[in-house]
């Protein structure tokens, strides 16, 4: 099912309208332009009757989630955000900001995705680069580095990404959370671009003979 996006276009027009409220349906993505609009301008934002529960779709998606100490705080925030939104979340750490090693964490999230264990992975650290380098080492993970909403969607519906890793330190709350939302409602569309994969997963098994 597509999912309606809500720019801040749309808050505008109905601040134009001199509406107080905006009405959203269930599954809605809010850009983090159309929140900063709405919480700047005082609309309240109203869930349509269909929106009261979490859809039966989340609760089946197992995710495992993971950050280094850099991003231990946004992993927090985000865990939250998609808990509350019915996702089967598996957090493998780290759960301070002692230091630790990122290969460590991006190897655990990435190996679950790898075995099974969970449909999609998720690793936060401070660029997003690094943990995206570990985990693409690992056969059959396409891990994406991404920045906003349309890096989000093509790396899903062109590159069929497996792993969501994104820049604790380089990017804000609001728009971490719009790109999990885009990056999860988002489908391989398969075609032409399932042939391009094809050509990587051969590069990919060439490299791994032994």
């Amino acid at each position: 099912m597509v999912k309606r996006l809500f720019t801040e276009d749309d808050v505008k027009k109905v601040l134009k309208n001199g509406d107080k409220e905006i009405i959203v349906e269930a599954g809605a993505v809010l850009t983090p332009l159309a929140k900063d609009r709405i919480l700047h301008s005082g609309l309240k934002v109203v869930e349509n009757a269909s929106s009261a529960t979490c859809s039966v779709s989340n609760t089946q998606i197992k995710i495992a989630i993971g950050s280094d100490h850099t991003g231990v705080k946004m992993k927090k925030i985000l865990y939250d955000y998609l808990k509350k939104k019915g996702f089967d979340l598996f957090d493998v750490g780290t759960f301070t900001e002692d230091s630790v090693d990122y290969p460590d964490i991006a190897f655990n999230v990435a190996n679950r995705v790898a075995v099974g264990e969970v449909k999609f992975g998720i690793i936060l650290d401070a660029t997003g680069i690094p943990s995206a380098i570990t985990a693409n080492k690992i056969p059959g993970i396409r891990a994406a580095t991404c920045y906003n909403e349309f890096s989000a969607k093509s790396s899903r519906e062109h590159n069929d990404a497996n792993v969501l890793v994104a820049g604790a330190r380089a990017l804000g709350e609001e728009t971490i959370k719009s790109i999990a939302d885009v990056w999860l409602s988002s489908k391989f569309l398969g075609d032409r671009h399932q042939k391009r994969l094809d050509k990587i997963k051969a590069i990919e098994e060439k490299f791994s003979k032994k």
